[in-house]
């Protein structure tokens, strides 16, 4: 079936004599007149050789490539930024990371407006390009498939499966003396041996569950580690199917509906998957239209069992998880338990329910337990509210003991002066250590204080002590860790106001956080607050804090699909 141009976005820059100019172009990169007659594809990887997550990426695009030519498409490759958290983590950089997702949204747009692509296919590796990509697919609003690269294979040492989530720990175990500098040193070389995403439940690997989960993703596309041949195989599909897509005129916000999101959320719960994901989730509802804040997605976390026993709170990596029956073997027992709605529509054309009606649960492995055997009959991660918190915060309890603290602040107004606190031990047990103007604003960029927290973890104080803060936290990150805590700072949220030694409560039960102070005190101190100076008056930075919003809704930078007089896809 040959595809009309007449309706698609490529005809205002191929079709007529008028384009004949713009045809040239085209004729000049080898393009044949048969090719340019077709629809065209733009296949967008976050490839860079700034860490292994993104560097098997343009590999994987030539596959995608492929699949669109042999189904009547015309592919155009591009490659965005990726800042990979890894690489950013624990100094400045990281400030960068979750504006980066704007920007991989944003360019992915721009390129698309700019050429009039008529499809998308979308690969991505690190933290923030995996939600950024689909962001961008659900904003335009073309036929898109998204694919992850793949996740990093375990390393080994003294004999077990690592991942560099331990050599973080491990800087805070030679802190403490735990740790030899040949160990620390082994360790650094043989925890990534691969290419491939961090492979524990961190939140690329998170994400790429909900790019299943929300239906944008073809089924087991997100298993397959980096370095496998047979992610080409997904690739080469994907490209296929965005042509199919295209023919069935399915496009993003058809597949991302509220209750797909909602499933979404159920996958993050059900893995024990990074924080961030409430973060990512809100954002991409944004660009579909969609009111689904923090709050909605901890509601479903609250009800969701905890499934797949994976690091950091359990003992597997994603590699395992695959090789278990990966992410469609998690939906089928979700869907037998009633946690996720069968009739959303996929990527596939078909609706979840029968792309999993062959899916059968493997009982020889123990890394997916079915939905009537959780590790915890609850989600992993939890919601909070409270007078510290109004608009929302988020913890994540997956492998947690202890789901109460009661303590006193300590308080730091960034991340480097409380990591410079945790090296010199300058902090006890039962102490809450507050890290704030760390927002997306305040910061700006909400860092992840994954360099601290693992500090804390490996001196044997994971539990001993908590940590909330108006930035985020890795999903790498474990111990008694708060984060998206809004209103943030730097707009007069309560973790500003908060004094050293006031008395803080959490309750990850109940779904609470407090500090214990009259409505007066409160008052007063608020009357006394005055907003800090940023020291980011100019560049990108500077432009994101002018208009990013609270966490609680996404930490999003427009008004998305809310305010949207015409879409792209009906240009």
């Amino acid at each position: 079936m040959k595809l009309d141009k007449s309706k698609l976005p490529s005809r205002h820059t191929t079709v007529g004599p008028e384009r004949a100019p713009h045809r040239s172009f085209y004729y000049a990169m080898n393009l044949t007149e048969e090719d340019v007659a077709k629809p065209f594809v733009g296949v967008v990887s976050t490839w860079n050789e700034a860490a292994p997550c993104n560097i098997a990426l343009m590999r994987q695009a030539q596959s995608v490539k492929k699949g669109v030519n042999q189904n009547k498409g015309t592919p155009r490759e591009f490659c965005t930024i990726t800042v990979t958290d890894g690489i950013a983590m624990g100094h400045e950089g990281m400030k960068s990371s979750l504006i980066s997702r704007e920007v991989i949204a944003d360019s992915t747009e721009l390129t698309v407006r700019g050429h009039c692509y008529d499809a998308l296919v979308g690969l991505a590796g690190c933290d923030k390009s995996l939600p950024g990509l689909m962001m961008a697919m659900c904003r335009l609003n073309v036929p898109s498939v998204f694919m992850y690269g793949g996740s990093i294979l375990p390393g080994k040492f003294k004999g077990k499966d690592v991942t560099v989530v331990d050599v973080y720990e491990a800087v805070g175990m030679h802190e403490a003396g735990k740790m030899s500098d040949e160990d620390l040193r082994e360790l650094e070389l043989a925890a990534c041996p691969s290419a491939g995403a961090c492979g524990g439940q961190f939140t690329a690997n998170t994400m790429a569950c909900v790019s299943e989960a929300i239906g944008l993703a073809l089924p087991y596309s997100s298993g397959t580690p980096a370095p496998y041949e047979e992610r080409d195989k997904y690739a080469l599909e994907s490209g296929k199917q965005v042509m199919e897509l295209l023919k069935q005129k399915i496009r993003p916000r058809d597949i991302v509906t509220l209750e797909a999101l909602k499933n979404a959320a159920v996958i993050v719960a059900a893995t024990g998957g990074s924080t961030n994901a409430a973060l990512h989730l809100p954002a991409i509802a944004n660009e579909c239209g969609i009111k689904f804040d923090i709050m909605d997605v901890a509601e479903i976390f609250k009800k969701t069992p905890y499934l797949a026993d994976l690091k950091p709170g359990g003992k597997y990596v994603a590699k395992d998880m695959f090789e278990a029956g990966g992410v469609p073997m998690l939906l089928k027992t979700l869907l037998d338990g009633g946690f996720i709605n069968g009739d959303c529509l996929t990527v596939t054309g078909k609706t979840m329910a029968e792309n999993l009606i062959t899916v059968k649960f493997n009982q020889n492995q123990d890394v997916i337990r079915p939905h009537n055997n959780p590790i915890t009959k609850t989600g992993g991660v939890v919601g909070l509210k409270g007078n510290l918190a109004e608009g929302g915060a988020i913890v994540k309890v997956a492998g947690m003991k202890r789901l109460n603290f009661k303590g006193n602040a300590r308080c730091f107004d960034c991340e480097e002066d409380a990591f410079k606190a945790v090296k010199e031990k300058n902090y006890k047990e039962g102490d809450v250590i507050v890290i704030r103007y760390e927002g997306p604003k305040g910061g700006p960029g909400m860092r992840e204080m994954l360099s601290t927290t693992a500090a804390i973890y490996g001196q044997g104080m994971g539990e001993k002590v908590a940590l909330i803060t108006d930035g985020r936290f890795s999903g790498a990150t474990r111990g008694f860790c708060i984060g998206h805590v809004s209103p943030e700072a730097y707009i007069g949220g309560m973790i500003g106001l908060l004094k050293n030694g006031d008395k803080i409560e959490i309750d990850a039960e109940k779904g609470t956080i407090s500090v214990n102070l009259s409505e007066d005190e409160i008052k007063k101190r608020k009357s006394e607050w005055k907003p800090k100076d940023s020291n980011f008056e100019s560049g990108t930075l500077w432009k994101y804090a002018q208009s990013v919003g609270e966490a609680t809704n996404g930490a999003v930078t427009h008004p998305g699909a809310f305010k949207e007089k015409k879409t792209y896809a009906d240009i």
